[in-house]
């Protein structure tokens, strides 16, 4: 899994390409935990997500809470979405499929 973070005035996007699962889940907590506090809207773009487990829900849940809840989940996929919407982050979160 690759993270590309892209800083547009006071909001960050953070480009997740590949797999977010168990391994892979830190590098993007090390890249919500890095954002300092001059952020004030972040934007995980999932364009390029090909699979996410309960490793990376958790890591979305964390990011929503660090943002107070200043989160936007953009380009989902269908089969992503299918996740998410499992879970019940639909409901919670907002998505921009």
């Amino acid at each position: 899994m690759a993270v590309q973070k892209i800083t547009n005035g006071s909001e960050v996007i953070l480009k997740v390409d590949g797999w977010l699962d168990t391994q892979s889940s830190p590098e993007l907590e090390k890249a919500v935990a890095g954002l300092d506090g001059g952020v004030e809207a972040l934007v995980l773009d999932l364009e390029k997500l090909e699979y996410i487990s309960s490793a990376g829900l958790r890591q979305i849940v964390a990011a929503h809470k660090k943002m107070s809840g200043k989160l936007t989940l953009r380009n989902v996929q269908p089969d992503i979405m299918n996740v998410l919407s499992m879970a019940g982050f639909d409901k919670k979160l907002h998505i921009e499929a």
